[in-house]
């Protein structure tokens, strides 16, 4: 099986360097780069499997070069912010970021949230391998909701007969809503399934990702239930 190709982007010549040898221990091909700008046409010459961007990089901050990546791809993006609290951490999810990982890091917990992200990507070597084993949980055929059809075998939404482009991490939230219409998931019970982690996550991940899935799937389409979760109306 091919090695997974990470596009690190990173500007501290240390962190860079020391985190590409770290990753290319662990079996990882990496391509290094040091600015925005360059990283972008690394993405688009080599078309690696996940991208991992830090927030505050010259030319092109990674927000911007997040939002660039996303227009473009699915490829699982990992913003890597210095400030747990920062506003970047929301933008860089907002823009289209599947998770981040607060600086400095360790070397192993960067390798568990990557494989963390390519496993619920169903990662087989591509970038856009994900949607096939998103519905491991999910009864097979068409789920309709209103004008809102979930197709579960075909990885599609349909809102009103238009289809509706998600990315794999959207996707696998509205399967787990979709699967239990009516029924309130915790923002820690999401997290374990969709973004798999076997330990306390930031919920700000799923917050900002059930607003992102709102603006395509309708604003009322997903209900806040205070201090509790979310639930789709059935």
């Amino acid at each position: 099986m091919a090695e997974t190709h990470v596009l690190f982007v990173e500007d501290d010549d240390v962190i860079r360097e020391a985190t590409q040898l770290a990753l290319e221990r662990d079996g990882f091909t990496v391509t290094a780069m040091p600015d925005g700008l360059s990283g972008l046409e690394a993405f688009r010459a080599d078309q690696p499997d996940i991208a991992l961007l830090d927030v505050m990089l010259p030319g092109l901050d990674g927000v911007s070069l997040c939002r660039r990546i996303r227009d473009e791809s699915t490829v699982p993006v990992i913003m890597l912010s210095a400030r747990a609290d920062s506003i970047d951490v929301v933008l860089g999810l907002e823009a289209g970021a599947d998770d981040y990982v607060t600086k400095p890091f360790d070397g192993a917990v960067l390798v568990a949230r990557i494989r963390a992200v390519l496993r619920r990507f169903g990662h087989a070597g591509g970038p856009n391998a994900g949607a096939a084993e998103a519905d491991d949980d999910t009864e097979q055929g068409l789920l309709a909701f209103g004008d809102l059809e979930v197709d579960t075998e075909g990885m599609e939404v349909r809102k009103g007969g238009e289809t509706v482009a998600l990315t794999p991490t959207e996707m696998r939230l509205l399967l787990e809503f979709s699967s239990a219409p009516g029924t309130v998931l915790s923002r820690d019970k999401l997290l374990e399934r969709v973004w798999d982690y076997g330990w306390g996550g930031d919920t700000r991940v799923v917050d900002v990702h059930v607003q992102r899935l709102r603006t395509k799937i309708g604003q009322d389409r997903i209900e806040t239930v205070r201090g509790f979760g979310y639930k789709l109306k059935a």
